[in-house]
């Protein structure tokens, strides 16, 4: 957790009213510390303070008690817990985030998409579909590189996609990862990449098309 926000007292006032609401306990980790969360410069912009606009990056979506805050923190309760921090009954500290902070920058990715397009195949076509090339390959349940572009936060997820279960089993980054324990080894031949490799699938992928879903569901 940045040391601004925690110095803002705000974590002390939020959390408590969020565990309060859902039954969540939240642990606050250091800066660089493995999160299913964080707040910082990355990803969704939310409020504002303390010289900064506060973004939410989701690290672990699958995780429940993640998809709990991020319901929790997008919803009119929690941001007015957030705008309502006053310490010591001065000034909100807190104000929503403003559209021109909350409008996302161009994602722009420099490796080499056509490198990318080759890794994809070999390290990831064995379960997505990755290519409009690719024929008949991949699991049904699994969905196509192209399914995952139309999600909002497709950029943060491809790049921490071997934190994201069930990658964490057989995946291998070069200098970033730990090596499989002696007593767990990967029950498939392992992908191993380097981050420049990463950056390459990267490119790949933000120059697909996202697939045409159609309209949405309608619930009655």
């Amino acid at each position: 957790m940045p040391d601004a926000l925690v110095q803002s007292g705000l974590l002390p006032y939020m959390l408590p009213r969020f565990t309060l609401k859902t039954q969540v306990r939240v642990e606050v980790v250091a800066p660089g510390a493995q999160a299913e969360a964080a707040f910082g410069q990355k990803g969704q912009a939310l409020f504002s303070g303390v010289g900064a606009t506060w973004r939410l990056q989701v690290l672990a979506p699958e995780h429940p008690g993640t998809r709990k805050f991020v319901d929790w923190i997008n919803s009119d309760v929690g941001l007015r817990t957030v705008t309502m921090y006053a310490p010591d009954g001065g000034a909100p500290v807190f104000a929503l985030a403003t559209l021109e902070e909350a409008e996302e920058e161009a994602v722009v990715f420099e490796g080499d998409a056509a490198l990318g397009k080759t890794l994809s195949a070999v390290h990831c076509g064995r379960c997505h579909v990755s290519a409009s090339d690719q024929g008949l390959v991949g699991i049904g349940s699994t969905p196509s590189f192209f399914v995952l572009r139309t999600l909002s936060d497709w950029d943060e997820r491809f790049q921490v996609f071997y934190v994201l279960n069930p990658h964490p089993a057989f995946t291998q980054i070069t200098e970033l990862t730990e090596p499989f324990p002696d007593d767990r080894p990967s029950p498939i031949h392992p992908v191993e990449i380097t981050l420049d490799e990463l950056d390459a699938i990267l490119a790949y992928v933000a120059a697909l098309e996202p697939a045409d879903l159609g309209a949405p569901l309608i619930h009655q």
